[in-house]
């Protein structure tokens, strides 16, 4: 059994992972654990299977044949490989810390009640990067895409799930994290179970965090691990939601997760981070 697993799934996006590669193969070389490493190409077209293979013989890829999708993606990583914890990472992700995942694997080793941990995602300039967020309200993510949060009662709510209310210098429990870096206690994940499949991109990352808090496995952000990450949110790239709706196919599976996370969880959740 290795003491970390890291699980990345791919589509087109060869040279964010070779980049993620170059800096987690620098931190895994001065680590004394075993680490393995797993990407899953979700049947992409940018040559980095063959890459992977011919000059990346440490690295485990598995063609998913097809795309998955975030959750079935990871899913099909997740259950390739027998670790202690997994580190479910996106391609876009830099280590810019030494011994990045050793201070993870330390940190879980310590406090042994606890289901998840996530870094503190940063920006390419150092610059903070909320990653952290209280479980939403149904109207959350319509008034923030149409742009409402300009209006003060509405920006104070959206600050909120944003969790903007505190400096992110303190490691505490939140109700749940960007799927784009979160490292996983595998005792937990037996338990709970992989991601929901039924949300091919957007919402399984916070369904998940919800499901981690209903099986008793809190959920902890740890500000003083740092991962630098390219966020990019592509169903944003479109301006204004009823036309991103019928010309951004992300903004349409964004909409179709957060109805169908709705429709999952009908009764509202006491937030963990008040």
């Amino acid at each position: 059994m290795h003491d970390i697993a890291i699980i990345t799934v791919n589509y087109n996006m060869r040279d964010a992972i070779l980049a993620m590669l170059k800096s987690a193969q620098k931190d895994i070389a001065i680590s004394d654990l075993d680490i393995a490493v797993v990407i899953v190409d979700n049947a992409s077209s940018d040559n980095l299977v063959r890459i992977l293979k011919n000059q990346y013989p440490w690295v485990t890829v598995i063609e998913a044949g097809k795309n998955l999708g975030f959750g079935g993606g990871n899913n099909i990583g997740l259950n390739s490989v027998e670790a202690k914890y997994y580190f479910v990472l996106n391609p876009d992700t830099v280590f810019v810390q030494p011994n990045t995942l050793r201070r993870l694997y330390e940190y879980m080793e310590r406090e042994t009640k606890i289901g998840m941990i996530a870094p503190k995602l940063v920006n390419a300039d150092g610059s903070l990067q909320y990653s952290c967020f209280r479980f939403p309200k149904f109207l959350d993510k319509p008034l923030r895409q149409l742009g409402f949060e300009r209006v003060h009662i509405v920006k104070k709510r959206v600050d909120s799930f944003l969790m903007k209310d505190f400096d992110h210098k303190k490691a505490r429990p939140v109700d749940w994290v960007l799927g784009s870096a979160m490292f996983v206690r595998a005792e937990a994940l037996k338990k709970v179970g992989g991601f929901d499949e039924r949300f091919f991109m957007y919402f399984e990352d916070c369904d998940w965090c919800r499901r981690f808090w209903e099986a008793h496995f809190p959920i902890y952000y740890v500000p003083e691990i740092i991962i630098a990450h390219a966020y990019s949110r592509g169903s944003a790239k479109t301006k204004g939601l009823f036309r991103s709706l019928m010309f951004n196919r992300l903004t349409r599976e964004h909409v179709k997760s957060w109805l169908m996370y709705y429709k999952k969880w009908k009764t509202p959740r006491k937030q963990r981070s008040n």
